[in-house]
């Protein structure tokens, strides 16, 4: 069972896991209830945490993380709810403030 260690709000939060174990699931179901999460799907960036240990073995960041995150994901900020867990992670949500990014409207012509 993979150990995750989550570093939030000055504390260090190390829990156990299933294989294949995703993080915003866990804390919905209140079994991982020091992260930080928000929508669970990829939309709000409220997930977001920056890899510390670990994420070598995680799967690549996928399309909703890369349109979320931008140049970001180069710096090893994932979102939380797109990751599943199989090894021993280390991540962070300390001062980490990532907004998703503004819709763009076209303009409409009359």
């Amino acid at each position: 069972m993979p150990k995750v260690t989550l570093h939030v709000d000055g504390e260090v939060v190390e829990k156990q896991v299933k294989d294949n174990a995703n993080l915003v699931v866990l804390a919905g179901i209140r079994q991982f209830p020091e992260l930080k999460y928000g929508c669970g799907m990829g939309r709000c960036t409220k997930c977001t945490c920056i890899v510390l240990n670990g994420g070598d073995d995680l799967a690549p960041p996928n399309w909703k993380e890369e349109k979320m995150l931008g140049d970001k994901v180069k710096e090893g900020y994932r979102l939380t709810c797109q990751m599943t867990i199989q090894k021993d992670i280390e991540i962070s949500q300390e001062n980490i403030s990532v907004k998703p990014p503004k819709k763009t409207t076209a303009a409409i012509a009359k």
